[in-house]
Formats: C-alpha cells, structure tokens, sequence
C-alpha cells in the first residue's frame, strides 16, 4: 500500500529562480502578553474489559515477558459495543458535567484520532450531540488525523486559540480518543482510552513558549485505504528507531535554543508511550545518552532519574496498554495524581506519532489542575478483569466490526453508569449511540 511519487521537470528548477522575487519573512514583533493558555482539568474514560498480564503471558506461552520484560500489568480493550465516538461522548459529557460547565460557555472542541470510522464524517461531528440540546452549534475545530499525534494537534490548537485574537472568552475541548487493535505480530499490543482536556487562560498547567517539532516522511506505522483488516501495517524495530531520531531532532532543537537539555531542564518528564512503559524506559536512556554522551551516566543514576522523573507518568499505562493519541495525556494524568509536582515546576512533555511527527514543548505548573483521582482510580480497579480467552474474544469482536454494516452489538457484561455504547450500525454504516444512565446500573 505505499505509495511512491515522481516529479515531472527538470532536475532543479533553478532556470526559473532569476524571474521569482522572494517573499521576504515579516518584520518580527514582541509577543503580545500571554494568556497562559493551558489545561485547567482532565477527564480519562477506559473501557471496561481488562486482563492480567501475568495470566495473557501465561497463556502466550512467555512466562515473564510481559510484566517483567514490557513492565504490563494489565491490558484494556473495547467490546463491539465501545468505539472511540462512544468514549469521546463519555468523556467529554463528564468532564462538563464535573467541572460544572455549561455547554453554551465552550467555543473550542478538538478531537485527535488515528481510529477513523468514516473518511469524511469527523468524530468530533459526532460529539455535537452532546451540544444539540442546549441550542449550541457554534463551536470551532475538528479532527486532526496523524497516528498518535493527533491529541496532541488538538491541544496546540485550542491553546493557540485562547492565545489568540479570534478567542472569544469561552473555554476549550481537547479529546484524545483511541483504540490500538493489536497486529498479530504483536499480539499484546491491545489498548483502548479517552482523554478529554479542558483548555484556558490561566491554567494550572500552562503551556510554554519556545515548544518545537519534528516532522519527516517514513513508512514505520500506516494503514493504508482498502487494507482488509483493522490493525495497522508495522516495521517494529524501525519504528523505535524513528521515534529515537526524532526525540533526539527535538532535543537537539531545544537545546540549540538555548533550551537546555530535556532531561535537565525539567522537574518531569512525559513521554509518548510507545508500546509499552518498557518502551518509555529506552526512550529515557536514549534521552540521557543524548545529552550527556553514550555511557557517560552509570546504570544506577540512570534508573534512579527515571524513577523521579519518568516512573509516575507510567502507572495507569501499565494497566491499560497501548493508546495511541491518548497515550501521552494519560499519561500526563498519572504524572498528575502519583507525582503531585508542586507549582512552579516544570514538565517536559514529548508527543510521537509514526509516520512521523513529534513536538516536544514544557507545561510550567501554576497551580492543582483537576483530575479525580479516586473517579479515575476506581474505574481501573471495578473493570472486569477476563480469562485470556475471553480477552482475546473480546479483541476479535472488536476487530471484526471494521467495514461492517447493519448489526446490533451485543452487551457483554455490565456496561459503567453515565456512559455511551453503541445501540445500532444500519445498513449504510450509520452509528447510532445511547446512554446509560446512572439508574440502568443500578
């Protein structure tokens, strides 16, 4: 499925460079004051199928691969009935409904997906349901569509928005919703999340000037149209190797700024994660030798800064695996409730998405931005925790409602209170969604 180019012309086209006039670069301008644009409060939905990693390991035949050597203790995972529009609606419906918001007062929403269920119908058009009934339709933004990197497009551009001159006083929706379909090749490789993040002046954790990008072409990660499966196409060994260089593009940027280096010049660090928080743990010693030479900082000290700089940010990730855009704000999240980093600190934050893009830029902590760390805490622990056998049913039901049309999901288990599942998929591939109330539970 890659697709190659050609150019057709001249081998240079410097014939035609005398007759162009270049468009000089504006005259630069001192920065007009910042509103600290940033995250005032996150919202995390998992869905509610898990399984052991110690029992999945067992049952693969790899007695310590996984909990020891990827450093899993369990894996999420979507039923037919879930999909990233039904844990966006959850997300985002609760996050408004815990900070006490009025759908009228947000202006921005967001979305950042690599799990697309329609080629032209945006998610976040979806997500306007939540808007309808309050006479709401004046709301900015769409999808943005680069593997895992989306959540993190969708957090620039609502930040970017309050810090601009189109902002118009209301708040900000940024929606991470994905779910990693393991290729057989990787068969632990499941996970499934939504963060929904509330964006705004003055927030708690602020974003900083001086972020920077890395973007190139490669072919580590793709899912080309007309693929007859769901899970994508993977180079793994090439994969890493690509987020490597770029996290070291990003640092070296940095750093040429007068940035310091990134595992220096900051209290905590977030990395995308990858596969796996094992994965996350390379990505860190990878970082060290970069700024400091390859070698240069014994093993200890090595593990010793990643356990105070790196290891808070991995504990809900090791019970959930794999989440694509919504890896790097969840684990933002567990950074938030493990490491509770005290105002004024700084975090460093890399966000990686294969095919290949990357932003590494710094939140400054101005204050306690929300997160239920009980809510979040107890959704994990009330999950219902499956044989592997009934894990991997769960997978392939998942799996098989790619390119499906007219079927009613079944409902296995109890759906959670005061969220949306999927009621019917008709026979041109609309999605219809319902919601559970806190009663239906009960």
């Amino acid at each position: 499925g890659r697709r190659e180019y050609e150019y057709i012309g001249p081998a240079t086209d410097s014939t035609l460079q005398p007759c162009i006039k270049p468009i000089a670069l504006p005259p630069t301008s001192p920065p007009p004051p910042s509103r600290h644009a940033g995250l005032h409060a996150l919202e995390v939905y998992v869905p509610r199928h898990a399984v052991s990693a110690a029992e999945l390991e067992t049952a693969h035949g790899v007695p310590g691969k996984y909990t020891v050597g990827l450093r899993m203790a369990e894996w999420a995972a979507c039923d037919e009935d879930e999909d990233v529009v039904s844990m966006a609606l959850t997300a985002v419906r609760r996050l408004v409904e815990a900070q006490g918001l009025r759908y009228e007062d947000v202006g921005m929403l967001q979305v950042g997906t690599e799990s697309l269920l329609d080629r032209s119908k945006s998610v976040k058009s979806h997500l306007m349901a939540l808007f309808a009934p309050h006479g709401c339709a004046n709301v900015e933004g769409i999808d943005c569509y680069h593997a895992c990197y989306g959540g993190t497009a969708a957090l620039l551009a609502c930040a970017n928005w309050v810090e601009s001159s189109a902002w118009d006083g209301r708040w900000a929706i940024a929606v991470c919703t994905d779910v990693s379909d393991a290729p057989k090749q990787y068969p632990f490789m499941n996970g499934a999340a939504c963060v929904a993040m509330l964006v705004g002046p003055d927030a708690p954790l602020a974003l900083e000037a001086g972020r920077v990008s890395h973007i190139v072409h490669e072919w580590d990660f793709y899912k080309p149209v007309g693929w007859p499966t769901m899970g994508p196409i993977v180079d793994g060994p090439g994969s890493m190797e690509v987020y490597f260089s770029c996290l070291a593009a990003c640092q070296r940027e940095v750093e040429a700024r007068g940035g310091g280096t990134f595992v220096d010049a900051h209290d905590f660090l977030v990395f995308h994660l990858g596969s796996g928080p094992k994965f996350v743990r390379h990505a860190f010693e990878s970082a060290v030798a970069a700024a400091h030479g390859e070698g240069s900082v014994g093993e200890e000290e090595v593990e010793a800064m990643f356990e105070r700089l790196v290891a808070p940010s991995l504990r809900l990730a090791s019970r959930i695996g794999p989440m694509h855009t919504a890896a790097t704000y969840v684990n933002l999240a567990s950074l938030l409730l493990h490491a509770s980093p005290p105002v004024g600190s700084r975090i460093g934050v890399f966000s990686y998405g294969s095919g290949a893009a990357s932003t590494m830029y710094a939140l400054r902590v101005r204050g306690e931005a929300r997160v239920d760390a009980a809510a979040l805490v107890g959704m994990l622990d009330a999950r219902e925790v499956l044989p592997p056998s009934d894990f991997v049913a769960v997978c392939d039901r998942f799996s098989a409602t790619y390119g499906r049309f007219d079927w009613t999901p079944r409902v296995r288990g109890v759906s959670p209170a005061r969220s949306y599942r999927i009621k019917a998929v008709g026979v041109l591939g609309r999605r219809e969604y319902e919601y559970v109330p806190f009663d239906e539970v009960q």
